[in-house]
Order: C-alpha cells, then sequence, then structure tokens
C-alpha cells in the first residue's frame, strides 16, 4: 500500500511539473542596429512584471524563457533608445528587433533613451565595459584615440610609465593580461614602442575588461582578461569612415556582400612620421613608422548557421640611418561558425591562428636577430539557456605554441656565426563548465570550474643539475651564481619534457539589497603557462616568451573580491566600490646582473617568488545629461617576495617582501564630456598616479681605476608622482545634417600645463661640478594635436 501511495505521489508530482512546464515557452532571436545591421553585444532583455531578464551573447543572441500570456518587455542598451514591447507566447518563437542610436528618429515604441545602469541582478562584478563612441570623445596624445591609454582612466588599472606599452590591472604585470582580438591572443599591444595602440578604435564594436569574476571559459593569465570584439561589417549599405592626423591616418571601408545575409570590413591605418623625419638632415635617412590592417567577412547562411572570418597584420619599422633597422608586429585568423541548436542552445566553433614575429638587424655587422611565437588554437563553446533562472556555459579548447626564443645569422663577410636558439614547443588543452543560476529573488550566482593541462613537448635539449638546481648559492660572497649543467637530453618533438594540470574554480554571488543597490562577492583561481623573459616594467618588443618547464613552474593566481553597488537616481548616477586580495605563486624573480638577451639557459638566472596585492577602488559614473563622465580611485599595494631556498640563501631583498615595479599606491582618474549643443562638444582628462618603484645607487667606490656603484634594496624609492591634464574641444559642423558626407574636427591638448613626468631617471657627474646629480628623463611636454575624422 505504501509503494502504491509513493508511486502515485511521484506520478502526480511530475504530471504537475509537466503540465507546468508545458505552460512556459521561450523567446529567443538576435538584436542588431537599425541602420548597419551590426549585432549588439550585452543588450538587456528584461520582463518587469516577472523581474526576470538577460542580456545578449558575444553575437547578438538572447534566449529568454517565460510563462505562456502576454508580457510587455524592455529592451535597452547605451548609446540606443530604449523599446518596449509586447510579446504574445503560445508557443516557442523567435523575435529579432533593431535598435536605433540616440538622436535619430523615434518610432512609437520609444520609451526612452538608455541610462548607464548597473545590473544589479547578476552575480558579475569586478568588470569594466567602454563604448567606442566614449573613447573617441577621450582626449588623447597627439589625436590618436588609443584604446588601451582608455583603460587607465579605470579603478584598478594602471601605466607603466609615460609612453610605456601595455597596462597593469590590480598590481600584476602586462604580460598577466589576455588580451584577445576577435577570440585571438596579441602578445604585443603597442605601436612604436609603446607611444600608440595596436587596435584600430573604427573597426572595434566592444571590448569588456575582466579585473575579477573571470568566467570559466577564459584562461591562462593570472590578472585579467581584455576580450576586443571588432565589427561585421555593415549588411544594409556602403559606408566609410576614417580620419587625418597629424602623425597617422586611417579609413574604414564596410558593406553588403549580399544584403543583409553577408558584408565585409576593411579596416587600415598608416603612420607618415618618418616623412617628417626626412626634412631634418640629422634624421634625413631614418625611418619610423607602423602600419596594420583589419579585415572582417560574414555570412548568415540561414537562422541557425553564421561563419565569420576575421584578421588582424600589423607592423612595426624602425631603419636609424640605415646602421640599425628593427621591425615587430602581429598576425591573427579566425574562421568561426555559430550554430544554433535550438531557441535554447547556441555553439561557436573557432579556428584561431596567431604570430607575433620580431627582427633586429645591424648593418656593421651584418647581424640579424629574429624571433617569435606562434599559436594555433581550436575552441568550443556552448551557451544552454536551461531556463530564466539557470544558463549553462561549457566548451573545450586546446592551443598549441611554437616559441622561437632567437635565429641570430650574419651573411656576407659577417664574423658572426649562424646561432639557433633552441625552439621550444607545448600544448595547452582545456575543458570548463560555467552556471549561473537565479536562486531566489535577492540572491543570485554564477560559479564555474575550468580544468587546464599543460604540456611542455620536445624539439630541444634539456639540461639536468646536481640537486635539480641551476642556480648555486655562493655564501661567501652573498651572490646567486649559475650551476653546470651535470647532463643534457634531447627530447624530440612528440616526448613530453614536463607536464602540469590544475583545477582553477569560479564563484560569484549578488544579494540584492533593493531594486537599485548590491552587494557582490567572487573568487577566482587562474593558471598562467606562458612567462614572459623581461627585466622591464614595461613590455618591450625584445622580450620573449616561454612556456613553462622542469624549473620555471606556472604562476598561479588566487582572488576575493567584496563589492557594494548601487544605481542613483534612476540610473542618472551609478556607484560601485570594491576591495580585493590577490596572491601569485610561482612569480618569476631575477638575480643580480641576470643576462636575458640570447640565453638558453633561463633557469639559470631566475628564481620562483610570490606576488600579493591588495586595496579598494571607488568608481562614481554620471551617464545622463549635458555633462557625463566618471571620477575612479584607487587605493592599493603590490608586493613581491622571493626568499631563499635554504636558511643561508638571501633571496632577493634580503627575502622579504619589497614593493614591485607595478605598485602605485593612489591611483585617481576624471574623466568628463560635454555637449554644449549640436555643434560643439568638449572633453577633458585628469589622471593622478603615485610614483613608480625604482632602485638607485646610494654611493660609489673605485675599485681598480672604475667606479662602481652600491645600489638600494630592490624598488627601496620611487619615480615623482605622475599627473597631467588633457582637453579637447570637438567642432561637428551642422550641415552634417544635409548630406552624406560627414565630417568633424577634433582639438585637443595633451599634457596642458606642460608636466614632465619621469619615464626613468639616471645618475651622471655634473660637467661643471664634478658632483653627481640625479637626471630626469621625460617624453612629453605639452601636445596640441588636431584631426579631422569623416564618414559616408
Amino acid at each position: 500500500m505504501l509503494i502504491k501511495k509513493i508511486t502515485l505521489l511521484i506520478f502526480l508530482t511530475f504530471t504537475s511539473l509537466a503540465t507546468y512546464a508545458q505552460q512556459k515557452f521561450t523567446v529567443s532571436g538576435t538584436i542588431s542596429d537599425s541602420k548597419s545591421n551590426e549585432t549588439l553585444i550585452g543588450v538587456n532583455i528584461y520582463v518587469p512584471a516577472l523581474k526576470i531578464g538577460t542580456t545578449t551573447n558575444e553575437y547578438g543572441f538572447y534566449s529568454l524563457t517565460m510563462p505562456e500570456g502576454e508580457h510587455e518587455v524592455e529592451i535597452s542598451y547605451v548609446g540606443y533608445e530604449s523599446i518596449q514591447e509586447m510579446i504574445v507566447l503560445n508557443d516557442n518563437s523567435k523575435n529579432n528587433f533593431s535598435l536605433k542610436e540616440s538622436g535619430q528618429e523615434l518610432q512609437e515604441v520609444v520609451i526612452s533613451s538608455k541610462k548607464g545602469k548597473l545590473n544589479i541582478r547578476t552575480a558579475e562584478m569586478s568588470t569594466n565595459k567602454l563604448s567606442i563612441t566614449a573613447i573617441k570623445k577621450m582626449p588623447v596624445v597627439m589625436g590618436e584615440v588609443d584604446i588601451l591609454k582608455s583603460l587607465l582612466l579605470l579603478p584598478g588599472v594602471t601605466n607603466a610609465g609615460e609612453g610605456a606599452s601595455g597596462f597593469n590591472v590590480r598590481g600584476g604585470g602586462a604580460d598577466q593580461n589576455l588580451i584577445l582580438l576577435d577570440e585571438a591572443p596579441v602578445f604585443s599591444t603597442s605601436h612604436l614602442f609603446g607611444f600608440f595602440s595596436v587596435f584600430n578604435p573604427d573597426v572595434i564594436k566592444d571590448l569588456k575588461l575582466y579585473k575579477g569574476g573571470i568566467p570559466a571559459k577564459f584562461g591562462g593569465r593570472a590578472s585579467s582578461v581584455l576580450d576586443i570584439h571588432q565589427k561585421d561589417g555593415n549588411s544594409k549599405g556602403f559606408h566609410a569612415s576614417g580620419g587625418i592626423g597629424l602623425i597617422s591616418s586611417r579609413l574604414l571601408v564596410e558593406g553588403p556582400l549580399v544584403k543583409d545575409k553577408a558584408s565585409f570590413l576593411i579596416g587600415g591605418r598608416a603612420s607618415y612620421l618618418h616623412l617628417f623625419l626626412k626634412l631634418s638632415e640629422e634624421t634625413k635617412n631614418t625611418g619610423l613608422y607602423f602600419y596594420d590592417l583589419n579585415t572582417k567577412f560574414n555570412y548568415k547562411i540561414n537562422d541557425d548557421n553564421s561563419l565569420y572570418l576575421s584578421g588582424y597584420f600589423g607592423r612595426d619599422v624602425l631603419n636609424l640611418n640605415n646602421v640599425f633597422n628593427n621591425t615587430y608586429g602581429n598576425s591573427t585568423l579566425n574562421l568561426r561558425w555559430n550554430h544554433l541548436f535550438s531557441d535554447k542552445l547556441f555553439s561557436n566553433l573557432s579556428l584561431v591562428y596567431g604570430d607575433y614575429n620580431f627582427g633586429l638587424g645591424l648593418k656593421a655587422t651584418n647581424y640579424q636577430w629574429d624571433s617569435g611565437i606562434k599559436n594555433y588554437n581550436i575552441k568550443y563553446d556552448l551557451k544552454n539557456y536551461i531556463s530564466d533562472s539557470f544558463k549553462l556555459n561549457y566548451g573545450l579548447n586546446g592551443i598549441y605554441y611554437e616559441f622561437n626564443p632567437g635565429t641570430i645569422t650574419g651573411s656576407g663577410n659577417s664574423t658572426i656565426n649562424l646561432q639557433q636558439l633552441d625552439k621550444k614547443y607545448a600544448f595547452e588543452p582545456a575543458a570548463y563548465v560555467d552556471a549561473e543560476t537565479k536562486i531566489s529573488e535577492k540572491i543570485t550566482a554564477s560559479y564555474g570550474l575550468r580544468y587546464s593541462l599543460f604540456y611542455r613537448l620536445g624539439g630541444s635539449t634539456i639540461n639536468y643539475y646536481d640537486n635539480n638546481n641551476p642556480l648555486i648559492f655562493n655564501s661567501d660572497l652573498q651572490i646567486y651564481e649559475k650551476a653546470k649543467p651535470v647532463a643534457t637530453k634531447y627530447f624530440n618533438r612528440n616526448e613530453v619534457v614536463q607536464n602540469y594540470n590544475n583545477l582553477e574554480p569560479r564563484f560569484g554571488v549578488s544579494y540584492q539589497l533593493s531594486d537599485d543597490a548590491a552587494i557582490k562577492a567572487n573568487y577566482n583561481r587562474m593558471a598562467q603557462y606562458l612567462q614572459l623573459i623581461s627585466n622591464t616594467s614595461s613590455p618591450t618588443p625584445l622580450d620573449v616568451w616561454m612556456p613553462s618547464d622542469t624549473y620555471i613552474k606556472p604562476q598561479i593566481a588566487d582572488q576575493v573580491a567584496l563589492g557594494y553597488f548601487k544605481n542613483i537616481n534612476d540610473g542618472t548616477y551609478t556607484l560601485e566600490v570594491e576591495s580585493y586580495y590577490k596572491k601569485i605563486k610561482n612569480r618569476l624573480d631575477y638575480i643580480d646582473g641576470a643576462n636575458l638577451i640570447a640565453n638558453n639557459a633561463i633557469e639559470q638566472i631566475v628564481l620562483n617568488g610570490q606576488m600579493r596585492s591588495y586595496g579598494v577602488e571607488f568608481l562614481l559614473k554620471k551617464n545622463e545629461g549635458k555633462l557625463n563622465g566618471w571620477i575612479s580611485y584607487t587605493l592599493s599595494k603590490s608586493e613581491q617576495q622571493t626568499p631563499g631556498r635554504t636558511a643561508e640563501e638571501i633571496g632577493i631583498n634580503d627575502g622579504k617582501w619589497y614593493n614591485s615595479v607595478y605598485d602605485k599606491r593612489h591611483n585617481l582618474a576624471i574623466t568628463s564630456s560635454y555637449t554644449l549643443n549640436e555643434k560643439w562638444s568638449f572633453g577633458t582628462n585628469f589622471v593622478l598616479q603615485s610614483g613608480q618603484p625604482v632602485t638607485y645607487p646610494t654611493a660609489k667606490y673605485e675599485y681598480i681605476g672604475e667606479t662602481v656603484p652600491d645600489y638600494s634594496l630592490r624598488n627601496q624609492y620611487r619615480l615623482p608622482a605622475y599627473h597631467h591634464l588633457d582637453i579637447s574641444a570637438t567642432l561637428t559642423p551642422t550641415k552634417n545634417k544635409y548630406r552624406n558626407w560627414k565630417g568633424e574636427w577634433v582639438f585637443s591638448i595633451y599634457n596642458l600645463y606642460g608636466r614632465k613626468n619621469a619615464a626613468s631617471v639616471h645618475f651622471a657627474d655634473n660637467p661643471r661640478t664634478g658632483d653627481g646629480e640625479a637626471v630626469r628623463t621625460s617624453i612629453y611636454g605639452i601636445v596640441p594635436s588636431i584631426t579631422y575624422n569623416f564618414k559616408f
């Protein structure tokens, strides 16, 4: 009798669940720009009556499950007019929407322009998204709009000095940032040795910086992920845009191959600084320029299948009086297939190729050095919209690396012998699963797990040392010295030299205090298997990447963060306050006197240490009105420690914690834009950062007729504080309204009050007095510029 009752109860339960399930249906589709048909990323789709919603993915797709019946749906996106639609659900359906940019003629369904409200309901935090429109309004050096420089206005993000390439996130190194362009890793992000970034703003659709709470689909770096997506191309009509600046110009052409079905995009940029150098007798034989090319083609096969092919090619060229030459740059290619299995299951398959190479030549000795890194990546990502309160992301990927630390050649009468530093090979596969769950009306959680593996492959000779120590500590001299290998072994390409595997958990939770406020927390672990061999604070083209091996361990980063988020006055203002703590194991540190150039045994000059950073970030934004912008402030600490391996060893800095080169105690940034009228708008930036830690000589002595400096402990001192004020004015002729050709003039002044920020400080004897003195080297003074932008 009891068994029958239990059976009946189970039957009734599943019957009721089935009945309930039959009362729910799914609406899905894509959301795009009404003029270009460009899909939009991160559009908010919200049902106020049910208090449920979702956002579009990287390809503009959304899926939302709701009960049967009539529902009012709000669709909103920054920079576009919000719309309100009534949807009748009595079956699964596809609904595609088009949004108009703010300021265009409004349809009847338009209710208001979207404010920059925070998404209080999701567990996502420690992320920043910048619109290209906002970035283009920022004053910049020499009139060159720079995506990476705009990141420096965000809390927790600093630079490595004036004119330096890369950026530092929450006390981490620039090499700990994963930078993706249409899913392809970019290893060198600068032109002209750090003055400008490689990203042409005209071709960029969306960018998002993850400083923490990093989704499980990303891996391979210890600090952050910068995810950048190119535009797809206008599939409705042919258009062109570009700009003419003081040192470079750019042009973008896009249009349909098959209207509303296939499109193309080609964007190019080139500098002409070398033309001005020819005006001087001293520099007439000097060439210094860069160029890059962005392309993208897409084809919508049908409602369930789309193909994308995108690429990037860029080069920098320096020729110094026909004596010294240097070329470097990136190439990437990505073929993607989007497939919709159902209205709830979206997939993306990508085949990615990347190549970064560096060349250096000296004509006098016929010397040529070539190095680089290639990667081949296959990845398959799926997103399953299981219900309105549960979404699942999962996938696989594998990356094959080929590292060339250096090929040294000579030609003609050169005395230089051919030398090939050992090439290195590696394979990095991974699998992940990520979930988003609405636990209750107030609590939302995200959680996931990434399992990564790393195989250092053969094709090179491996050194072996006594006690597995490639470094010997000389206790008499209190210094580290290179150990001599006791044996060597050559591994074939198909042999595994060393392997690693790591579980990388991710977790985030949001508790909604009210409709406009929430507290959030997250934790993530990241494993970084690639190491940048550099002893500079900023990446340079000469730096060499290498894989983890027997002696150099992968970096393991653990980070926790806690934050408070609030929308003020219905999103007119937003406030974000976050605190974080991050610790990284196996961070490389270099022994004193380390020589990194053409070194085939890097393990003999490095020690494994650790890093930690912690701080609190504030971000107050004004999202509406003629005047908008934000104020960000970060109070933080970044330290490094490399203790001795035994009790008698001193390690680095006597094994004590010391300031890392990325430590910027105070970081304040203010940016704003003001629209006076249809004709004039203005922008301003102010940045203030603590000086970068440096190591200074504190004394000098004579030894065998030579002056030898005696240095302080590592990073014991600081450069002077870094700050500058920039302004810009944009003139948009009113006659733009009545013609296809639309233009604007941008006038800007970088470093308005002429601050001489120190790029470095060196010490020398004063030629007049003979006394030692510190000499500051600065790069920029006041830099005025003018740029003409156009589109038609």
